[in-house]
């Protein structure tokens, strides 16, 4: 198993393809600084033309960064975000990559899971990544099951399948570190059913019993499982109405990762599905909302037009 800085170098050269002269910015706060200042020193071990930008925490995933943290991200060749809550689903991220950046997300890394999870066989697990996501894209209609008790059913015609495969080497790839996932933006509208959340859940962790939470019109209505449902319903009472879009349907496939309680990880858990509440519009979908926040379902049955693909 690689030791930090090696996780770090393998991140910067072998996943976002960074050479001597590039312009590598690293955005980290400070719970994660001491993660952040690992990849700035990387990152100029390589000969590239490194910077970093530490800013406060945000209060949420999918939160925009200050403005002048989003101005330095436009002006970058390479962006890795190592944060204590998510930049992807902001409108900073997107617009970087709009302008050519690649980037890695890696909100809530922590140095034991990079450590344990970055020395995956990337051609490999692209591979099912690119398969999983091709079935998403070809599909029109998802069944989602498990023995905890979701039974869940949503529309994905004309939506795109994407890829998270860890190799983010062109202008414009973006990602998480660790990788492994193929996810899709359901239609708006459509999901209706019991979704059970039993694995773990974002901004709040392991599980002491599972969320059930009640979908009607594409959206959350009823949400109970003892005092994370009354955390849970803080999240998606403060951030409005479009936080409770049912905004994700995603399937693990990184072979190293383990359930850990953070949701970076977890996500990635081969053999496992989340579906995410709040903002798809970074992928595919229409609604922003200021919240994105998955939840990991275990042992899980996928049907995609009546397949079994999971």
């Amino acid at each position: 198993m690689p030791d930090l800085a090696s996780a770090c170098r393998l991140a910067l050269a072998g996943c976002l393809a960074v050479r001597a002269g590039d312009k590598v910015l690293i955005v980290t706060d400070t719970d994660l600084q001491p993660l952040g200042e690992a990849f700035f020193r990387a990152a100029r071990e390589l000969g590239a033309e490194a910077a970093a930008i530490t800013m406060l925490p945000r209060a949420n995933h999918g939160q925009e960064p200050p403005e002048m943290v989003a101005a330095a991200m436009l002006k970058s060749q390479v962006v890795v975000l190592v944060t204590s809550r998510s930049l992807s689903h902001t409108r900073a991220r997107r617009a970087a990559n709009d302008a050519g950046a690649r980037i890695a997300s890696l909100a809530g890394a922590t140095a034991d899971m990079l450590e344990r999870t970055l020395a995956v066989d990337y051609d490999a697990m692209a591979a099912e990544c690119e398969d999983f996501a091709a079935i998403l894209t070809g599909g029109q209609e998802v069944h989602l099951t498990t023995p905890a008790g979701t039974d869940l059913t949503f529309s994905i015609a004309g939506r795109r399948g994407r890829p998270d495969t860890g190799l983010y080497r062109q202008p414009g790839d973006f990602g998480n570190l660790p990788a492994g996932e193929a996810y899709i933006a359901p239609v708006e509208g459509t999901a209706r059913g019991m979704l059970v959340i039993d694995g773990a859940m974002s901004g709040i962790g392991f599980l002491k019993e599972p969320l059930r939470i009640k979908v009607e019109e594409g959206r959350a209505v009823e949400v109970s499982g003892g005092e994370a449902a009354r955390v849970l319903e803080e999240i998606l009472n403060r951030y409005g109405p479009e936080s409770r879009n049912i905004a994700e349907l995603g399937i693990g496939l990184n072979p190293l990762a383990k359930l850990t309680g953070n949701v970076l990880e977890d996500e990635k858990v081969r053999g496992t599905v989340h579906i995410a509440l709040g903002d798809n519009s970074t992928f595919g979908g229409r609604v922003e909302a200021p919240s994105h926040l998955d939840g990991i379902l275990l042992r899980p049955r996928l049907s995609v037009d009546g397949r079994q693909v999971l």
